[in-house]
C-alpha cells in the first residue's frame, strides 16, 4: 500500500545572514547530512568523482561566492555552522549543477501566463532524483531592506523556486552545455539573486552587473507586469518575451541561445515543450482558467499531470531501464499568483494527478 508523501518542514528564516543561516542549518542538519550523500552517489556516477574531489572544485565557486556576493557567503557559512559540516560542503550542494557541467539528468517544465487582468501566473514541474524528494524545505526568508521570500528548496542551498511579496518569481530549466566558467556565479545562487529583486527589470540588472552565470540554465522569472525567459550562459544570455498567448513556455533545451556547445540530451524536451504549449494554449481558449481561484487546479489537472510520451512526459516518471540514481520524476508542482491583491502559491510535492502527492499547501502558509 502507497502512503501519501508527507509535507515537508517549514521554516521561517529571519535576522542577519548569518542568523537566517545558522536556523536553516539547525532545523536541517539531518536533510543536509542526507543530501551530501545523495550527491556524492550521483557525483561517482555522473561524473567519476567523490564529494571529496567535488569539494576541490566548489572551492573555486566558494571563492566566487564571497567576491561577489559576501552575504550569501556569510549565510553559507551559518548553514554549514549551524549543520556542523565545513562550509565546502554547503558551496558544493549550491553549486552542484556547475561541478557536473550538467550532466545530472534534470527535466523540468515550466511557464508563465499573462491573465486578462493582467497579473501573471508562474508554474512548474520540477523532475529530478526521487532520493532529493526527502530534503526538500518549504522557506519563508526574511530580511532587512529586501523582499521576504517564500521559496520551495532543497536542504542546504539558498536559492530555488518560489516568489517574494514584491511579486517576483522563479522557476528553474536545467541545461546541459559547456562551458562552464567558475569565476561567475552558480545558478542557485542566481536564482537567490533574483527572489532578492523587487522588479524583473532588477533581477536582470544584478545578473548582468555581477558578470552573470557559470553555468548554462535557464530562469523563467515574472512580476506582476512582465515575465521573462532567461536563457542564461557564461557565454552570454538571450531574454525570451511573452508570446501572442501572453505566455513564455520552457523545458530543457535552449530555445535561442546558440552562444553555447549543447549536445543532444533529453530527447524528450523538445516533445514536453511543444505538449505544453498545446494543452496550455487549449485551457485558455476553452475560458475555464476565466476563473480565478480555478486556475491552480486546472493547470495542474490538466497540464502538470499530463503522462503523454512518459516517461519522459510533463508529469516525468522513473526510467526503470535507468540506473536508480539516474533516474528523474516529478517532485514538486507549483502554481504561483504573482498579484499585489492576491499573491500566493499552491505547491504540492509529488506527482500531481498520481493521487500519492501532498494536499495542496499554500504559500504563505502562516
Amino acid at each position: 500500500m502507497h502512503l501519501q508523501i508527507p509535507d515537508p518542514p517549514k521554516l521561517l528564516l529571519t535576522g542577519t545572514p548569518r542568523e537566517i543561516g545558522l536556523s536553516h542549518g539547525r532545523h536541517l542538519r539531518l536533510q543536509i547530512e542526507d543530501q551530501m550523500s545523495v550527491y556524492d552517489e550521483m557525483f561517482r556516477h555522473s561524473c567519476n568523482i567523490n564529494w571529496d574531489e567535488a569539494r576541490e572544485d566548489a572551492e573555486k565557486f566558494r571563492a566566487t561566492i564571497e567576491r561577489l556576493t559576501p552575504h550569501l557567503h556569510e549565510e553559507m557559512q551559518g548553514i554549514a555552522d549551524g549543520a556542523g559540516v565545513h562550509i565546502l560542503d554547503i558551496v558544493t550542494l549550491n553549486c552542484r549543477s556547475e561541478i557536473t557541467f550538467g550532466k545530472f539528468t534534470d527535466g523540468c517544465t515550466s511557464l508563465s501566463w499573462k491573465k486578462s487582468d493582467g497579473c501573471r501566473i508562474l508554474a512548474q514541474n520540477w523532475d529530478f532524483a526521487p532520493a532529493v524528494q526527502r530534503n526538500i524545505a518549504f522557506m519563508e526568508i526574511q530580511q532587512a531592506g529586501k523582499p521576504t521570500i517564500y521559496m520551495v528548496g532543497e536542504a542546504g542551498i539558498v536559492g530555488k523556486i518560489g516568489f517574494n511579496d514584491a511579486c517576483v518569481g522563479t522557476c528553474l530549466n536545467a541545461i546541459r552545455a559547456h562551458p562552464c566558467i567558475s569565476s561567475k556565479l552558480p545558478i542557485h545562487v542566481a536564482l537567490r539573486l533574483c527572489l532578492e529583486s523587487t522588479s524583473v527589470a532588477e533581477a536582470v540588472r544584478t545578473l548582468e552587473s555581477l558578470g552573470g552565470v557559470g553555468s548554462s540554465q535557464h530562469i523563467l522569472v515574472s512580476d506582476s507586469d512582465v515575465s521573462l525567459g532567461l536563457e542564461l550562459s557564461p557565454l552570454g544570455n538571450i531574454y525570451l518575451s511573452e508570446d501572442e498567448y501572453g505566455m513564455v513556455t520552457h523545458t530543457n533545451h535552449f530555445l535561442e541561445n546558440h552562444l553555447v556547445y549543447e549536445p543532444p540530451w533529453l530527447s524528450g524536451s523538445p516533445i514536453r515543450l511543444e505538449r505544453v504549449r498545446e494543452l496550455s494554449r487549449g485551457v485558455i481558449d476553452s475560458g475555464v482558467l476565466s476563473e480565478d481561484r480555478l486556475v491552480s487546479t486546472v493547470l495542474r489537472e490538466k497540464v502538470f499531470s499530463d503522462l503523454y510520451n512518459s516517461p519522459q512526459s510533463i508529469c516525468g516518471q522513473e526510467d526503470f531501464t535507468r540506473e536508480r540514481i539516474s533516474r528523474i520524476t516529478t517532485l514538486f508542482n507549483i502554481v504561483m499568483r504573482l498579484d499585489p491583491k492576491n499573491l500566493g502559491a499552491e505547491v504540492v510535492v509529488g506527482r500531481p494527478g498520481s493521487g500519492l502527492e501532498t494536499s495542496v499547501v499554500n504559500m504563505p502558509w502562516r
